[in-house]
């Protein structure tokens, strides 16, 4: 594969031309408010496993509409006192799977907690947690699920179950709220550039080659999926294109960007087929915090930067969360 997307000096200059709805903000207070009318009841079981270094609870809590959201919650061993706490959002099709296969940040002295996503597992990791809402006619996947509506639009319901995570996370008393961190990669990035604008006390952010980012170019740029979810359905669906970007527009990581509060670490891979490189500038630079920087992969695909990345991601929030 060689470079598809624009060059870096351009990439570092460039803007989306996605256009934010004027009631955006309205539309996610809403949502939110919504969301927190139902009690968040997070239920924290403690699982026996052989990890000898790591304890780790089931978790349940309420997410939108009152669903059920699972997780799991990963600490060091006879943790005491309160830790910063990082909550992982995951990649497209996956789920949480199984514990042992969340190591580091635990292993690293961190509160850990990781979501669960709902409606998926069926592709990498295996999840537990239904999405009961139903959609019109969709292709295969879920960008287009509930495309039609952004109230019906399956990452409605998967931004709020995001930010009621963090509340989650918060609620255990032996993570430090001060210091909480969103992190993720791919859909992860997506989500937690979500989190990051509209949750406005996080300690920082690091969105790993985001995925939901400036929509109408990543569309319109690369063929593989799962951006290619929309061109198929709107291939079969003639004439809604407009509809189509309406609702995309209110979950587009550039807008979440625009508002984001929190130091942010970014990476972006120059020959990602799956989150073009300009897609993820798009909302680089669009990240409102002037304490924001990006590591840049010049010859990966979609696994970015991998362990390195996860290496800069520990001395970076190693800087940043020193009480």
């Amino acid at each position: 594969m060689s470079l598809f997307d624009l060059p870096l000096d351009q990439l570092r200059g460039y803007r989306s031309r996605s256009t934010e709805p004027e009631d955006f903000d309205r539309f996610w207070a809403a949502t939110l408010d919504e969301t927190r009318g139902h009690d968040l009841g997070a239920r924290f079981e403690p699982v026996p496993t052989a990890l000898a270094t790591l304890d780790v609870f089931d978790v349940t809590f309420a997410g939108f509409g009152g669903h059920p959201v699972k997780g799991w919650f990963v600490l060091p061993a006879g943790t005491s006192e309160p830790l910063p706490v990082v909550v992982q959002f995951l990649g497209y099709g996956g789920g949480r799977g199984l514990p042992h296969t969340h190591l580091l940040w635990g292993s690293a002295g961190f509160a850990h907690f990781v979501m669960d996503t709902r409606g998926q597992g069926g592709a990498w990791n295996g999840g537990d947690t239904p999405d009961p809402v139903g959609s019109a006619s969709s292709y295969p996947g879920f960008l287009t699920r509930g495309i039609e509506d952004p109230y019906a639009f399956y990452y409605r319901r998967l931004f709020a179950d995001a930010v009621r995570a963090v509340e989650a996370a918060r609620s255990h008393p032996l993570t430090d709220a001060s210091r909480t961190v969103a992190l993720g990669g791919s859909q992860g990035g997506g989500i937690t550039l979500a989190v990051g604008g509209l949750v406005p006390d996080l300690a920082a952010i690091a969105p790993d080659v985001p995925f939901l980012c400036d929509f109408p170019r990543a569309t319109t740029v690369t063929d593989r999926h799962p951006y290619r979810e929309v061109g198929h359905y709107l291939k079969t669906y003639r004439g809604r294109t407009a509809d189509a970007w309406r609702t995309l527009s209110y979950f587009d990581g550039v807008h979440f960007a625009a508002r984001g509060r929190a130091p942010a670490l970014f990476s972006v891979a120059l020959e990602d087929e799956t989150c073009p490189p300009s897609t993820v500038f798009g909302a680089f630079n669009a990240y409102a915090h002037e304490d924001k920087s990006i590591e840049v992969y010049d010859f990966n695909d979609h696994e970015g930067g991998g362990p390195y990345q996860e290496a800069t991601q520990l001395a970076w929030l190693a800087d940043r969360l020193t009480p």
